[in-house]
């Protein structure tokens, strides 16, 4: 595994042609494998009918939860502790979504064995899970898709390559290792980055690590 520096380490595993959009059309339920549109139809606290439209995911897992995302806690002997951030091009926002790296549960799973499998997969990295959060959600206004969090550190030595991804075919992920001190800045400096965008989930966790450093609070 590699032995981050301070500075932002890049690694791209894309070609040198850039992913465009080529036509969006509405999608009939026949054609869906992924997700379905679905209308609610609720009660409100005042007593009245209402109806909701949302999208949600077809890939549940029996345990109820859809995916995980992870939090790596990189360690080195030497250096201040880091963080591995993914680029991945997300056709809905049209844009390279910074965020972190992420996938779906597969049946059978837990969501530890998830994120380490996924971690290993889409970073090449593998450590060990420190903490997973409960189910929570990320945008429940339009869907019903939920996650957890996972925080796995990974032990670095002194002299240690960077490891090899192992992407499925047609997964094109960069890597960017940075700071955890610097984390919030980073993000910003990304952000504005023609083409690339930051998920919420990831800009709310450096979000929080900067006030709790301006603020002084302490564990």
């Amino acid at each position: 595994m590699s032995s981050a520096t301070t500075t932002t380490t890049t690694t791209t595993t894309t070609t040198g042609r850039a992913p465009k959009i080529n036509r969006i059309s509405p999608l009939s339920p026949d054609e869906a494998k992924w997700t379905e549109l679905r209308k609610i139809e609720w009660t409100d606290q005042d007593g009245k009918n209402r109806v909701w439209e949302a999208a949600a995911r077809k890939t549940r897992s029996k345990g109820g939860v859809d995916a995980v995302a992870i939090a790596p806690i990189l360690r080195h002997p030497n250096q201040p502790p880091q963080t591995m951030v993914i680029l991945q091009y997300r056709p809905p926002v049209e844009a390279y979504c910074v965020e972190f790296p992420a996938g779906l549960i597969d049946e059978g799973e837990t969501p530890e064995q998830a994120a380490v499998r996924e971690l290993k997969e889409e970073t090449g990295y593998e450590g060990k899970v420190v903490d997973c959060s409960p189910t929570i959600v990320a945008d429940p206004g339009l869907t019903n898709a939920n996650m957890q969090m996972v925080t796995i550190e990974v032990q670095l030595r002194e002299g240690d390559e960077q490891p090899e991804q192992h992407l499925d075919e047609g997964e094109h992920i960069e890597r960017r290792v940075l700071p955890l001190d610097q984390l919030y800045e980073k993000l910003q400096e990304l952000s504005k980055e023609e083409g690339k965008i930051v998920d919420a989930r990831l800009f709310h966790w450096a979000l929080g690590l900067h006030w709790s450093r301006k603020l002084g609070l302490k564990n």
